[in-house]
């Protein structure tokens, strides 16, 4: 049995048990991951396993931390969204060969439908795709905007075409270009600046040496709500840089004026306000959290345990995980489980531990190849961006 059959199977199963369950007035369906007061899938969406995702709203949907299982990949139907718009209509699918994408900025500025670009190359990518405000619900001061914990990330392996592969083709960049800008596809309201609310986002060029223009993921053509038919891949980058529908691709000397750039995704202390003078939310830092065993998982018996969650170093890969029983005052290494499958994808790693009675608080601690290890404080600011701090991931148990 195929993938993409086994998973459309088993969303099936669980949709059919949710809907027979709630039928017959049954409290304990809550313990296949449905909760009564659930808010519904969205259409575009709706193919996801309702007991894995965490509906926030109609653009953000979190996947539960303890639907991350041990395997490395996260499949499709428990991937988290985030949408800075409406995703266009399905319509855009019909025909994906013939999405049409722009790009400028090179020496032979052309368009190109999808088919032709997958006549350019092929590349394949396994990397992590976080959502620039992961961990949000961790800062005190209660940012706008999704509050996040740890469910606005998955691990994914991409397919498309090399964008240094295509910007070859049509004869490299003009001189005097800095920056990599991508625009997305999505439908602007009208009667507003269209910079006010544009997908438009610009990385540093030579972001380009990994970046993939991406017409797959996890081996099935990619859905809408993920970016499909196209969509640009930015290895290390948070979520925000890996444009969806992408249109347009352009290498430019100044970074897009569109306000989700020179405003959006900054960090900006609380209480301050944004500007493009301000750092902005780019390349992801070294982070790590357990996903197992969890709080809600109830009290656990004493006795042998496995502790196990993910790392990943944005840039770098992962070069060890140490993990604590204690809030971190004592650390133990972890060991990796799993294929490496490169530098950009997160690593499962796992400890054994026998716990007797009492309250435990279990923390990891990532370590990347260039020396950065995990802080234990978040970096404080405004809209919540970019928290990796060891403490906040932390959980705390009991053993009876």
């Amino acid at each position: 049995m195929s993938n993409a059959i086994s998973s459309n199977a088993r969303r099936h199963v669980l949709k059919g048990t949710a809907a027979a369950l709630a039928m017959a007035g049954l409290a304990s369906w809550t313990k296949l991951g449905f909760a009564a007061d659930a808010k519904p899938l969205p259409a575009y969406a709706d193919w996801k396993i309702p007991g894995d995702i965490i509906v926030h709203s109609s653009n953000t949907l979190e996947t539960k931390r303890n639907a991350y299982g041990t395997s490395v990949i996260t499949p499709n139907d428990q991937l988290f969204v985030r949408n800075n718009l409406p995703p266009p209509d399905a319509a855009i699918l019909k025909d994906r060969e013939a999405w049409v994408m722009e790009i400028d900025g090179v020496t032979k500025p052309t368009k190109l439908t999808l088919a032709e670009l997958k006549t350019m190359g092929l590349e394949t990518t396994a990397m992590v795709l976080q959502c620039s405000g992961n961990g949000r619900g961790f800062f005190p001061h209660k940012p706008s905007g999704t509050p996040w914990k740890v469910g606005a990330a998955g691990c994914v392996v991409w397919s498309g075409v090399p964008v240094r592969a295509l910007v070859q083709a049509q004869g490299g960049v003009k001189s005097g270009a800095k920056y990599m800008t991508g625009t997305g596809g999505e439908v602007l309201p009208d009667g507003l600046d269209p910079l006010s609310v544009i997908v438009e986002r610009s990385v540093s060029a030579e972001a380009m040496e990994d970046a993939l223009l991406a017409w797959e993921m996890n081996g099935e053509p990619i859905p809408l709500a993920h970016g499909g038919p196209l969509r640009l891949i930015v290895p290390g980058f948070t979520g925000v840089n890996n444009i969806k529908y992408i249109k347009r691709l352009a290498f430019t000397e100044q970074e897009t004026k569109a306000k989700i750039m020179s405003h959006g995704y900054r960090i900006t202390p609380i209480g301050g306000t944004s500007g493009p003078t301000l750092p902005s939310v780019q390349q992801m830092s070294i982070k790590s959290w357990i996903n197992a065993p969890l709080p809600e998982d109830g009290p656990l018996k004493a006795g042998r345990v496995q502790i196990h969650g993910v790392a990943f170093g944005g840039i770098h890969a992962v070069k060890g995980v140490e993990v604590s029983t204690d809030g971190g005052k004592k650390w133990t290494a972890a060991k990796f489980v799993g294929p490496d499958l490169g530098k950009y994808a997160w690593r499962q790693f796992v400890l054994e531990a026998n716990l007797k009675p009492g309250e435990y608080q279990l923390a990891s601690r990532a370590t990347d190849t260039s020396g950065d290890s995990q802080p234990d404080a978040r970096i404080e600011n405004k809209s919540g961006y970019n928290n990796n701090s060891w403490l906040d991931h932390s959980v705390k148990v009991s053993v009876a």
